[in-house]
């Protein structure tokens, strides 16, 4: 997605984009649109198991279907940027997020493994493409917002994923089929998404900036901000497929406790995001992930360390928190890098996905070549890495044509804040949304 400005306003937009009262519905309606992407997986989540039974998968199958999921969205992210680029920044998210909405209701309809995987291929990739527009938008939104909002954003999705799990679990409690749920949640889904988006920047670029090739790779200025958010996608999913089994394995705990470790993980992940954005704005990005960082580290320990239950739920209570927020401020600081907002995030997200891909493999290979207690040790050693390397997130001066399209308003160094990691401090509207 282009971060530049319309030389034009849209006919829609009845005040300039950067007015008070127009950020604050573009910042609810990019929250809205955070929420409907994490309805979907929070949506899809809770029907796995129907879908295990009716086509009577093993594991090893299940785990072959899920895994084109992040297949689709890795090869179709870098197309992302260029959808933007031909139909504007809110056609693309509109569009992209309808048809994410849609594929909600394909695997459940799938009458074989091999059209499973397929299904699961194409709402992967739609998901994807999604995710790379909803970020771009959410990262022009804070730009010209002035402060860090990222996070909060972030935390939406963690609510929507919530409520479309809630929504899923009282489905399942009803015995309501999965194809008559996920369809009519599909079709709610499809129906609220222009008008969610209504209130989105319709950003477009400069006439003379030239188009994106239809597959971008990664810019070379993504690369260590991406490496960044690999570290703490490794920690993320690592955390949520195998903490169940961990516990259960190096403590000894029963079920019902191995579960609640995945509870935990993911509270505190979503309360942290939610309540990311003030610290982002006082210590900036690159000191909030060293923090974020240490406390992760402090979870990572407890959880290799640990001999009773307790310790391994603190540990990944502990390692939620820590991470929560990398990701985000990943995004942000893609944003912020080189002309192209769109592509970086593309760069970024197709490095953390492809991540996110190998990581519970990464994770039960080392496991089984040694113990799942090692396999962690792994986890923590990238950890201290991301530490190590988070200064690639610190906002630096944009490029001379980035500035002439953005105009007066300030980077997304608001961000930062003034926290004393080379961000500067924000200008324009800070002031008068409060």
């Amino acid at each position: 997605m282009s971060s530049t400005r319309s030389s034009n306003p849209s006919p829609t937009d009845p005040v300039p984009t950067d007015h008070p009262a127009r950020m604050r519905r573009s910042r609810v309606a990019i929250s809205l649109a955070f929420v409907l992407h994490g309805v979907v997986a929070g949506s899809f989540a809770t029907r796995i198991p129907w879908l295990t039974d009716r086509l009577d998968l093993t594991t090893a199958q299940l785990g072959l279907a899920l895994a084109f999921a992040p297949v689709g969205a890795a090869l179709a992210m870098p197309l992302a940027s260029g959808v933007a680029h031909r139909r504007g920044a809110r056609a693309a998210v509109r569009g992209l997020l309808a048809l994410w909405c849609a594929s909600l209701a394909l695997p459940v309809l799938a009458p074989s493994l091999p059209v499973l995987c397929l299904t699961l291929l194409v709402q992967g990739a739609g998901a994807g493409m999604a995710d790379v527009v909803i970020n771009a938008q959410g990262v022009e939104v804070e730009r010209r917002y002035g402060r860090s909002i990222m996070s909060g954003l972030h935390g939406m999705w963690s609510v929507g994923a919530l409520s479309g799990s809630a929504v899923g679990v009282a489905a399942v409690h009803a015995e309501v089929d999965a194809r008559v749920h996920l369809t009519l949640v599909a079709l709610a889904l499809v129906a609220t998404t222009p008008v969610a988006c209504r209130g989105l920047l319709d950003t477009r670029p400069e006439p003379e900036e030239e188009p994106p090739p239809r597959f971008a790779l990664p810019p070379r200025s993504a690369l260590l901000i991406g490496a960044v958010g690999m570290c703490a996608i490794l920690a993320e999913w690592a955390s949520a497929d195998w903490s169940g089994v961990y516990l259960r394995d190096a403590t000894g705990t029963s079920e019902t406790i191995a579960a609640a470790s995945n509870t935990a993980f993911n509270a505190t992940m979503a309360a942290a995001r939610l309540a990311g954005d003030p610290v982002v704005r006082r210590l900036g990005p690159v000191r909030t992930v060293r923090l974020s960082g240490a406390v992760a580290l402090t979870g990572a320990v407890l959880v290799v360390t640990a001999t009773v239950p307790a310790a391994g739920l603190a540990g990944f209570a502990l390692l939620g928190v820590g991470v929560a927020v990398v990701v985000p401020l990943c995004f942000a600081a893609a944003g912020r890098t080189g002309d192209n907002a769109g592509q970086a995030i593309a760069g970024v997200a197709t490095v953390t996905y492809t991540t996110g891909l190998v990581a519970p493999t990464l994770i039960g290979g080392v496991g089984e070549l040694a113990s799942l207690r090692v396999s962690f040790g792994v986890v923590t050693a990238a950890l201290a890495v991301m530490v190590l390397i988070a200064g690639a997130l610190r906002p630096r001066p944009r490029s001379r044509r980035a500035l002439r399209a953005g105009g007066r308003s300030s980077p997304a160094a608001g961000a930062g804040g003034s926290g004393g990691d080379g961000g500067h401090p924000a200008h324009g509207l800070r002031d008068h949304l409060g």
